[in-house]
């Protein structure tokens, strides 16, 4: 029982092993060894430990996690694309135990119920799925349709810390633009309005992550013996002995003495392989393994273990941009000052000051257009509104935040307090793929993340729409104080549409768009549009026929004792922050797990 960089010789052989620590993975870990304590489970992480390392548990630190080469996550470069401005786009994964719940940004939304219904597998669809939404968590907010959970091990509140004032005036300024408070968009039938956040935050002013809330209590519990986690550990590849997952082989902590870089050892399963890694990791561990398409695994010195062509396709993220905003705020209306380095830090931990307990998210909103932006977005608009939002109407087209700081590193921050609005599209139509290049984890991916690659720039269409009612919200907000110009598009000399200084008057007119507006829109969209960490759908539940990877219990196709279960199974997109899925699959994929073995009952 422990955490371990190094596996005791002991523990070569267990029952259960879970390739990656991460959202799902942890849950796993948890209600497997609850379920039997003769159960041995091995978790095999990649990233460190995440116990109490400030930077992570104080939800004001978030901007840490986000900046580049951060030691606690994974990153993965895209191909140079020409519909991003020639720019290779590099995605983020969590790469420490907890995976993304220990790094991202708190924000607590869930699916609608035409997502998960829409994935059209047995024992999947939303009504299924509500049980486990309400198991993971304990809901400190507004539950007027008995959607939520009170006895669960992730909390989730919105009474702690925030900028009321900047709340207040964006809820109003929605109001105004058309789309009202609601006091519970998460209830997945809720929709086209705006609601105060609620968050990954426990009422210690804690962030709520898989790792801290499954995993530590029962390593410190001493009950649960059966429990093992090996972190610092990278899987390469799942062993077969025939057709069946017999183990893994891993790369282990490089750093001791006892092991030399680019070694590898193998750890034995006697009844179940699981893999968890993620969107971005699991098709690379299976293709790795010699499960995928042979094209690609022939062209990489792989043999071939079973014929499975989905494997590494249909990547999908939600393709984020950030608008941010001058503003009468002040020091403890933002969280500029703590990204900044203003304040000291060990101060303010040591104080336990309560704007560390903040994430600086204060509302969030699932918006669809009205009849006349329908109209003006184009016939391929159109179509595409009629024929996939028309009859779904859970169906937001764009989902925003606000959040009371300017998203930057520190060097490039300038003095000030401001205000920024995200906008990202729940559903893409744009698909990538990931695969392996070669047989080692050395090997970089060939990664295609696919931004506005749809035949009709309807992608794009969508953006240049959100930027445009943004902005119209922010324009209307009394805090308001000018756009801030290097994260706004180049508007032409003259636009009518060019950024501004200082506050407006009250009755100062919408802003009118001419079709060179529009260029200038989509041109700073291809040149800036990211991701929003949110990558899934690279190994399907779904029939193998129609690209699947996995079935409707989790199990890879054309093997055996092998299952996926995390992130890359979704086969379409969530009008949601991607966290609760990815916990409500492991607390699903566990109760799938410990039914097939026959233990817990």
């Amino acid at each position: 029982m422990g955490i371990y960089t190094i596996l005791p010789d002991e523990i070569q052989e267990v029952d259960v092993i879970i390739a990656g620590g991460g959202c799902a993975g942890c849950i796993i870990a948890a209600r497997m060894s609850d379920a039997d304590p003769n159960l041995s489970v091995l978790v095999v992480e990649t990233g460190t430990n995440n116990a109490d390392i400030p930077t992570l548990t104080h939800p004001a630190f978030l901007m840490n996690a986000l900046l580049p080469g951060n030691k606690y996550n994974l990153y993965y470069k895209a191909t140079k694309s020409e519909n991003l401005a020639g720019r290779e786009i590099v995605v983020p994964s969590g790469g420490v135990l907890g995976g993304g719940t220990s790094v991202n940004l708190m924000v607590y939304t869930r699916a609608q119920r035409s997502d998960y219904d829409s994935w059209g597998m047995a024992g999947w669809s939303a009504d299924e799925m509500i049980s486990y939404m309400k198991k993971l968590e304990t809901y400190h907010g507004p539950d007027e349709e008995d959607r939520h959970g009170s006895e669960g091990p992730i909390h989730v509140t919105g009474d702690g810390y925030c900028s009321s004032r900047l709340q207040n005036d964006f809820i109003s300024a929605a109001n105004d633009a058309g789309w009202p408070e609601i006091p519970d968009l998460q209830t997945m039938d809720a929709v086209n309005g705006v609601q105060r956040a609620m968050r990954y935050v426990g009422p210690n002013g804690k962030r709520q992550n898989t790792a801290h809330q499954y995993i530590h209590p029962r390593l410190e519990d001493g009950q649960h013996s059966n429990l093992h986690v090996l972190i610092e550990s990278k899987v390469n590849r799942v062993i077969f002995d025939g057709k069946r997952a017999v183990g893994v082989e891993y790369q282990p902590h490089t750093t001791s003495q006892e092991v030399t870089q680019g070694h590898t050892r193998i750890v034995k399963a006697r009844r179940m392989v699981i893999i968890s890694c993620g969107a971005l990791r699991t098709p690379l561990v299976l293709e790795r393994s010699g499960v995928g398409d042979p094209d690609v695994l022939s062209r990489a010195g792989v043999p071939v273990i079973a014929n499975v062509p989905g494997v590494g396709r249909n990547y999908q993220d939600h393709q984020l941009i950030i608008y941010s905003y001058h503003s009468s705020l002040t020091r403890g209306e933002t969280l500029d000052s703590i990204i900044r380095g203003d304040l000291d830090v060990e101060e303010l931990v040591t104080r336990n000051e309560p704007i560390l307990g903040w994430n600086s998210i204060d509302a969030y909103g699932k918006l669809r257009p009205n009849e006349a932006d329908i109209r003006k977005l184009g016939p391929e608009f159109e179509k595409l509104w009629r024929t996939e939002y028309q009859h779904r109407p859970d169906r937001p087209l764009m989902m925003t935040t606000l959040s009371a700081c300017f998203p930057a590193n520190p060097p490039w921050l300038p003095e000030g307090h401001y205000f920024s609005i995200a906008g990202f599209n729940a559903y893409a139509l744009s698909r990538g793929h990931i695969h392996i290049t070669g047989p080692a984890l050395s090997n970089s991916p060939d990664f295609d993340i696919g931004f506005f690659s749809d035949s009709d720039s309807v992608d794009i269409k969508g953006h240049i729409w959100m930027y445009k009612k943004q902005r119209q919200i922010a324009r209307r907000m009394k805090v308001f104080r000018g756009e801030v110009a290097n994260s706004h598009p180049r508007f032409p000399p003259g636009s009518r549409a060019a950024c501004t200084c200082g506050p407006l008057p009250a009755d100062a007119p919408d802003l009118e768009y001419d079709s060179e507006d529009d260029k200038a829109i989509e041109q700073w969209l291809r040149e800036n549009v990211g991701t929003t960490w949110h990558s899934l759908g690279t190994c399907n539940m779904a029939a193998l026929e129609e690209g699947g990877v996995v079935d409707a219990d989790l199990n890879v196709y054309g093997v055996e004792g092998l299952k996926v279960a995390d992130l890359s199974i979704p086969r379409s997109n969530v009008a949601a922050n991607t966290a609760n899925v990815a916990m409500a699959i492991g607390e699903k994929a566990a109760d799938i797990f410990i039914k097939e073995l026959g233990i817990g009952v």
